[in-house]
């Protein structure tokens, strides 16, 4: 093999592995990168996270119902303190969750979230919200989540959206297991 072919050959491996290494990358990306996506755009009835409360700017009002279940084998109670709410668009609400871990262990858990009618996510925004995080909860202890939002009163101009008087809420909460099994083991959950 002459010196200029086997130069080409480790050229072509070079790059060969850059490119491995690049789809290894966007794929290890892919799951935040298509969740950032969704609460950015509303997709899939994602609602929106926005730091920074609208004022109220409109007189009309929507009533948001609020959902709550676990997953299989998550051994809390979760349910929501209230099941709806009439809201002005615009005005920032507080609602709240509770939830009991009936087990006699620690467990973690994340919540996952969804509003409907799925064409309302991006017009539903989260200020802050318990499943930002995971949550621990010792055995037999009892918790109250709050979640701060409001609902964007462009959703009246949309024509898409303008009907809408009603907007559910749901979320469900899955237990960690890594993380439950960590901390039973005597080990930090962070």
């Amino acid at each position: 093999m002459t010196l200029d072919r086997r130069g080409r050959n480790r050229r072509t491996a070079l790059l060969a592995c850059l490119v491995i290494v690049g789809m290894l990358g966007l794929t290890a990306a892919s799951v935040p990168l298509y969740r950032l996506f969704c609460q950015v755009s509303g997709f899939g009835g994602t609602p929106r996270i926005d730091a920074n409360a609208s004022a109220p700017t409109a007189a009309q009002t929507v009533i948001v119902q609020f959902n709550a279940d676990v997953a299989p084998g998550m051994p809390w109670l979760f349910r929501p303190a209230q099941r709806s709410m009439t809201v002005p668009l615009g005005e920032q609400t507080l609602a709240f969750y509770e939830a009991v871990n009936r087990s006699d262990h620690p467990v973690v858990g994340h919540a996952v979230f969804n509003v409907t009618p799925f064409k309302v996510g991006p017009y539903f925004v989260r200020l802050q919200c318990f499943c930002f995080d995971e949550q621990t909860l010792q055995a037999g202890q009892r918790a109250e989540m709050p979640v701060s939002f409001y609902v964007d009163p462009a959703m009246m101009t949309d024509g898409e959206t303008s009907e809408v008087g009603q907007i559910t809420l749901s979320y469900t909460f899955y237990i960690d297991r890594e993380a439950t099994a960590k901390l039973r083991a005597g080990g930090s959950t962070s």
